[in-house]
């Protein structure tokens, strides 16, 4: 299998140094971007990155910025790392169509854990189509069509929604789902499953309804 390739985008230069240096011992090619603009330049020069590491607060364009032109083309994972520790800055990076959001200082083996967590799931799928209450999903292609139609949805909102039909019937806990759609090393909570579900009914139009809330548990997806 060929190595895949991840952009790591940082205007400090120690903190790329040592996610590379961690990345590249795991088998994967690492390019490089000390600001917002060279980091597009980056990106659209090179058609087989697999996954951004996106840090916020840099020159010339900030991450929001550059994660706003990315997902007018691509719906490539992208992992937002930033000094905050503001909500505000979270839910926004999870408006825009950010994968995973990671609060410096941060462990880099944590960091390595999540990029194959993330890459596992976007890059190994058997092909199956399933089809449940008028929703085709194609995992082969990672699309999803309603009554036959295309809906464009965020890499997270694609997988939440696979292990919602995985799992129908079944009432799920936050903590489950933050376990498998999130990985088990994802130091988030409920906010983060509301603010996405809430995105994912919104998308599927009145296919939304077949995500019920179970109050002091979670949710269940059902097909009456």
């Amino acid at each position: 299998m060929d190595k895949l390739k991840i952009l790591v985008v940082d205007d400090e230069q120690r903190m790329r140094k040592l996610v590379k240096d961690f990345l590249t011992k795991n088998d994967y090619i690492v390019l490089e971007a000390g600001d917002g603009e060279e980091a597009l330049d980056v990106f659209f020069s090179d058609k087989d990155i697999a996954l951004v590491i996106l840090d916020i607060m840099m020159p010339k364009l900030d991450g929001w910025e550059v994660c706003r032109e990315i997902r007018k083309f691509s719906k490539v994972p992208i992992i937002m790392l930033t000094a905050k520790g503001d909500e505000k800055d979270e839910l926004l990076g999870f408006e825009l169509g950010v994968d995973e959001y990671i609060s410096k200082p941060f462990s880099p083996k944590v960091l390595v854990a999540r990029v194959g967590a993330i890459l596992r799931r976007t890059n190994v799928f058997d092909g199956d189509v399933v089809e449940v209450g008028g929703i085709e999903i194609d995992q082969s292609a990672h699309e999803v069509r309603i009554d036959g139609k295309p809906v464009e949805l965020s890499f997270k909102e694609f997988e939440l929604l696979t292990f919602f039909v995985s799992n129908r019937g079944l009432a799920l806990q936050r903590d489950k789902i933050l376990d498998n759609v999130w990985d088990y090393d994802y130091f988030g909570d409920a906010r983060t499953i509301d603010t996405h579900v809430k995105k994912l009914r919104s998308k599927l139009g009145d296919k939304g309804k077949y995500i019920k809330t179970v109050w002091g548990v979670g949710y269940k997806f059902e097909v009456q």
